[in-house]
């Protein structure tokens, strides 16, 4: 029998006693911890010129807006909006699906981008997104993170009734060097 180089020694081996040593030490460190907090902080700015920032401008409303959209004797109807800021100015756009208030039938949504003109008071539409021209009905409908984002029904030819939409497309609208580039997620679909 070969005797090692380092005698056994008692610490090698847990014992009961061990733990309860490691959790009476644990439980004193928590307990003098919550004893000994530390000095509230005193850090304060220097005084010096203050500049207040201009409250944001509420984000323009759709009312008494000019759509371009030709919809006869009939009115146009902002079916629904939301509001962001698309563009990084710090200035809320608003965006709004509008369709002709057809009655009866199905009638082709547009999405709309608004602003404020210059003068801060004059609300313009900037950008169409979705032409009612191209026959899509909106839904799934979003403003969030720089993005607009929607899911457009729409048709895989004219022989299709304006009832029965037969494709699908979800897509996103993102502002990118001063315009709006439309992105399509691969899972767009037919219905």
């Amino acid at each position: 029998m070969q005797q090692s180089a380092v005698p056994e020694l008692a610490h090698t081996r847990t014992r009961p006693i061990h733990w309860l040593a490691t959790a009476t030490a644990l439980a004193g460190v928590v307990a003098l911890s919550s004893v000994l907090q530390p000095d509230a902080a005193t850090a304060a700015q220097r005084p010096g010129p203050r500049t207040q920032s201009a409250p944001a401008a509420a984000a323009p409303a759709t009312d008494g807006v000019d759509f371009p959209l030709e919809c006869g004797p009939v009115e146009a109807v902002v079916e629904r909006e939301a509001s962001g800021d698309l563009d990084g100015d710090g200035r809320a756009e608003t965006v709004a699906v509008v369709h002709c208030d057809a009655g009866i039938s199905t009638p082709p949504d547009g999405i709309y981008v608004l602003t404020r003109g210059a003068d801060g008071a004059r609300v313009r539409v900037v950008a169409t997104l979705a032409d009612p021209k191209d026959r899509y009905t909106v839904e799934d409908f979003a403003v969030g993170e720089g993005a607009v984002t929607a899911t457009l029904l729409g048709y895989s030819s004219a022989d299709v009734p304006t009832c029965c939409p037969d494709t699908e497309e979800r897509v996103k609208w993102r502002w990118k060097n001063g315009a709006f580039v439309r992105s399509s997620p691969a899972e767009a679909r037919s219905v």
